[in-house]
């Protein structure tokens, strides 16, 4: 019986058996609640959180920051080394091997590489291998990546979204495959995967504890379910029928931390709200063109109060369009106070004294987007506030149709400006700005290998945005973490849930 069989027997025996009752550390496995379901299980083919946390569960990562230094250490790499701006050696540790038991060599490196940066495979976020020119092997163990151009965030970008499969296995069984039994070299491998329902997996038993980073998984189960309601997540919490929660809802951690007997974390992210604003005049919408009416929009949004009634004091206000968090976001630029007479001045020297009407786009936060629409109705602005899914936001973004929007950007969890604001302000069709200079500043950032030149180039185009008050930053976002008092469990800013790092009290 070979490794894909054995996989889908244990799951179709699962899809006959209820998740077991209750849950506490007696069986040494933890329960976990998920909103939504695994979508795809190879990773390169999803863009939900859910399944990266899969992911860097059953895959070890090149490479990871260390949380204390910032400094990259090597996990699945013993070494990482930048040749020059241009090319990346990564040198392989000797003993590691796959859930089946064959070695990882520089083979599978280079294929993970050349064929998940091809266009023509097609995955779902381009933008995290668009940057590689081509893999190539240098010896048994060590290989080399060779970019299209300079990119000081490439590491980034290798640590969040680029696990090494094991090339012999996924070439046999193919992208399907490999999504219904994907093998890794990770702390976890699966025991089953039942689609619509969640997922187990099972501590991997010839995991080698190869350097201070790969160490391996404490808790030796983890069953994963998918419960859309949150209500029922919390049912199920309250009867010990599972152990952890994620993106608990702040009202709804309030309720489990009034109640007490459970331990709730509210932890920084890398994701942070804005207001856009076409100031190009893309779209055919003229008034954001002024520089008067920006600033006026800036001076209506009362930040402090609604950050305060609906995310917590733990937010932040950010003053940047990108998240503290990333590398050279400063927050020293111009800021607008709340002033909403200020802001009528502004309208009314702008040639809008009875203000005007737009079309306000949002996707979530729904209670937070009406109190925004509220205040800039208060100064005159009436905002049409519709909601929609965030595709169908970004859809009609393509086609010129978003005058204003009130939107939410993680990053991909990259620590990284060149993920954010560059991403925004870019010179492309659907840049609200389109200002040669600003496209040029966060370009030079973008492809500096010096951090210091990178900083000045971000922190300079930071300042031209908060000057010209081209957006409003509003609030860094939180996400909250419910577990029973018998787990231990430190999350991070990245949002990726990781199962090997929890433990019993």
């Amino acid at each position: 019986m070979n490794y894909i069989t054995r996989i889908l027997g244990s799951a179709a025996v699962a899809a006959l058996l209820p998740f077991a009752a209750s849950a506490d550390k007696a069986d040494d496995t933890v329960r976990v609640a998920f909103a939504k379901d695994l979508d795809n299980a190879d990773a390169y083919f999803s863009s939900a959180r859910e399944t990266t946390i899969f992911q860097f569960s059953i895959h070890d990562r090149l490479v990871e920051r260390d949380p204390e230094t910032g400094e990259w250490v090597g996990v699945l790499a013993e070494s990482v080394e930048w040749i020059d701006d241009l090319t990346l050696e990564f040198k392989m540790r000797e003993g590691v091997t796959f859930h089946d038991g064959k070695q990882v060599t520089a083979d599978d490196g280079v294929f993970t590489f050349n064929h998940f940066s091809d266009p023509a495979t097609g995955v779902a976020m381009p933008n995290t291998v668009d940057w590689i020119e081509n893999a190539e092997k240098v010896d048994e163990m060590t290989f080399r990546v060779n970019l299209k151009a300079p990119n000081p965030a490439a590491l980034d970008y290798v640590a969040s979204s680029i696990p090494v499969y094991p090339a012999a296995y996924y070439q046999e069984v193919g992208q399907q495959g490999f999504a219904r039994a994907p093998i890794g070299t990770g702390r976890y491998r699966v025991a089953s995967i039942d689609p619509g329902r969640g997922y187990t997996l099972i501590a991997y038993e010839d995991y080698q504890e190869l350097g201070p980073n790969r160490k391996k998984a404490v808790i030796k189960n983890v069953e994963v379910r998918s419960i859309p309601d949150v209500n029922t997540q919390i049912a199920d919490l309250f009867s010990d029928a599972i152990e952890f929660m994620w993106q608990v809802p702040e009202d709804q951690a309030q309720r489990i931390e009034g109640r007490g007997g459970y331990t709730v974390v509210q932890a920084p992210t890398v994701r942070f709200g804005y207001i856009s604003m076409d100031a190009s005049g893309r779209t055919g919408f003229e008034p954001f063109t002024d520089k008067r009416v920006r600033e006026a929009v800036n001076h209506a949004i009362d930040r402090t109060a609604v950050r305060d009634a609906f995310f917590g004091a733990s937010s932040e206000i950010i003053n940047s369009i990108c998240s503290p968090i990333q590398f050279g976001c400063t927050q020293d630029v111009t800021t607008y106070d709340y002033d909403p007479e200020k802001a009528r001045e502004l309208l009314a020297e702008a040639g809008y004294p009875d203000g005007f009407s737009v079309d306000l786009y949002a996707y979530r936060d729904r209670q937070a987007a009406e109190a925004m629409a509220q205040m800039l109705d208060e100064v005159g602005i009436k905002a049409n506030l519709t909601f929609l899914q965030y595709s169908a936001i970004a859809e009609k973004v393509l086609k010129n149709e978003v005058p204003m929007s009130f939107m939410t950007w993680g990053s991909g969890s990259i620590i990284d400006v060149s993920a954010s604001t560059s991403k925004f302000f870019d010179g492309s069709d659907i840049d609200d700005v389109r200002n040669p200079e600003l496209t040029a500043l966060l370009e030079k950032g973008d492809t500096t290998i010096d951090p210091a030149a990178r900083m000045e180039s971000y922190s300079a185009a930071l300042n031209l945005i908060a000057d010209e008050a081209y957006w409003v930053p509003l609030w860094s976002y939180t996400s909250n973490y419910v577990m029973s008092p018998e787990l231990d469990y430190t999350p991070t800013a990245d949002e990726y849930v990781r199962f090997y790092d929890m433990s019993w009290k």
